[in-house]
């Protein structure tokens, strides 16, 4: 049995016996009258799932009654019938959030369709999406065996965050179940992937993907020129599929041009990765040839200070100090709003670069705060509250004035996060850097296994901090965890996003160009 209860509203409802028939055949429950009036007195006796309204009716026409219904009931879809085309007609139905609009004389069929559409939709949706992704995950599992280059690691991540987005609101578990299990099995193999090639991506002349320090090099710098300002926004620990999430209010106002992914490097940290992209250097290079600037993990003080100086450092030895540019970095609500306020001073700029650091502040303090843990408790979730604070935040008002002032759009970010689940133990001496995802010390003990290491790390472009000094990197969704207080550092940590290591969400990210619409 269908169970489904229809109000056809219509003042020649007897004319319409045919269609009444053929619908309780289908085992659809059909009430019928003949007044809007009438339509309203049964409506607040009676639940029904769905109306049909004749819009051209004596007494109270279709617009009127379908204004008192929705002053009743909000959500009860209403479809419009009507014999009229009239365009006035058409935009008070729609602004009235009509679910459907059909022109007389209607079919049967044409009643079934508008039926299914509206009511059977998230369940056709949902069966469909399921179906496509079984018959994908035979390939996506083909695919994670064949893998083996970073353009074909970026294809098939970006492959799973689509699944996971369209599987997001279907009722069957299971297949998020089996999807989760896909990842976990993705980064089990990337990581295998890293370890093998990441160190080889810094020997000359070998093919390597755009990494965190050619980023502008290669990427931001062709895009730079004094016929058209740019706006580049760095969203600070911005994971490909939160982008995914948000990308439909910027598409808004902006066309897409290009996305697409690169890597941030090793560790997938700050300090490390947006200090290349705006120095244009790999860490050793950055101590080396800019000591004032440069913070180890160990030195005391902010490490992200001087982003501004490293940029202007790149672009001078780049040979872009023609173009006029100034740097931004947000870091809380009332700066965000003091910069959209005053963001068309900002015209006569050939770049302006704005850091925002939202999604860092949030993932941060989702390990601080309960309520923060408990509104981001998956990637569902954390994807969600991402879209939510995007689409009330300044960055949303820059973006549109940018538009408005015709800027070119930049978004990218300096590395993604990942949901911790399992501990790692580690020891180290006083002097390890305290980050859950990498560590660097002397005489680091760890299991072997669950860590991609640097014994050299100049071999991967990274400062020594003394003489014995290495680098681990946790791989997949683990972190490290020292034997003392282990149980409560253990359930303190477990369930947190964090960033350092090595993984698919935390590696492969976004680099974005958009134009004005």
């Amino acid at each position: 049995m269908n169970n489904i209860n229809i109000l056809w509203v219509d003042d020649e409802i007897d004319l319409l016996k045919p269609h009444i028939l053929f619908l309780e055949k289908k085992n659809y429950n059909v009430t019928t009258c003949n007044s809007g009036t009438e339509a309203i007195e049964i409506l607040d006796d009676k639940k029904f799932d769905i109306v049909f309204l004749d819009e051209n009716m004596p007494g109270l026409t279709g617009l009127e009654t379908l204004h008192e219904i929705k002053e009743k009931q909000d959500t009860l879809p209403v479809v419009m019938i009507t014999k009229s085309e009239e365009e006035y007609i058409m935009e008070e139905a729609i602004g009235n959030k009509i679910a459907d609009y059909l022109i007389k004389p209607v079919n049967p069929n044409q009643i079934l369709l508008s039926l299914k559409k509206n009511l059977d939709h998230s369940r056709l949706v949902s069966e469909k999406t399921t179906s496509n992704y079984q018959q994908e995950f035979r390939k996506i599992a083909m695919d994670m065996a064949m893998v083996n280059s970073y353009e074909e690691w970026a294809d098939l991540y970006k492959k799973l965050i689509y699944w996971e987005i369209q599987l997001e609101d279907i009722e069957d578990p299971s297949m998020f179940e089996i999807l989760e299990s896909q990842k976990n099995e993705a980064n089990t193999q990337f990581g295998k992937f890293i370890d093998k090639n990441y160190p080889s991506w810094f020997e000359p002349n070998t093919d390597a993907p755009t990494l965190s320090h050619t980023l502008f090099r290669e990427k931001i710098a062709p895009e730079l020129s004094k016929e058209q300002p740019t706006l580049l926004v760095v969203v600070d620990n911005l994971r490909y599929d939160q982008w995914k999430a948000f990308e439909p209010f910027v598409n808004n106002h902006y066309k897409k041009t290009k996305e697409e992914a690169f890597y941030s490097i090793l560790p997938t940290a700050t300090q490390y990765a947006r200090n290349a992209i705006f120095s244009g250097l790999m860490p050793r290079d950055m101590e080396s040839l800019h000591p004032e600037y440069w913070k180890n993990d160990t030195d005391e003080g902010g490490k992200n200070l001087h982003e501004a100086d490293f940029l202007n450092a790149q672009m001078k030895r780049l040979g872009l100090t023609k173009l006029k540019h100034e740097y931004y970095k947000i870091t809380n609500l009332t700066a965000g709003k003091k910069l959209a306020d005053n963001f068309k001073g900002l015209k006569d700029n050939d770049l302006t670069v704005v850091v925002y650091n939202f999604v860092d502040m949030l993932s941060h303090s989702k390990t601080e705060m309960d309520v923060v843990k408990e509104l981001a408790s998956n990637d569902k979730a954390y994807r969600s509250l991402t879209q939510s604070w995007f689409k009330n935040s300044p960055l949303l008002e820059m973006i549109q004035q940018a538009q408005q002032l015709g800027f070119k759009l930049i978004i990218t970010t300096d590395h993604g996060t990942i949901n911790v689940k399992n501990p790692s133990k580690v020891i180290g001496d006083r002097d390890t850097s305290l980050n859950l995802r990498y560590k660097t010390g002397r005489s680091l003990s760890y299991e072997n296994k669950d860590v991609l290491a640097a014994k050299d790390p100049k071999s991967i472009h990274l400062p020594s901090i003394n003489m014995n000094s290495s680098f681990i990197f946790a791989k997949n969704d683990l972190f490290f965890a020292y034997p003392n207080n282990y149980n409560h550092y253990v359930s303190y940590y477990r369930n947190t996003y964090q960033h350092g290591g090595v993984s698919l969400e935390e590696m492969i990210i976004p680099f974005v160009v958009l134009n004005p619409k």
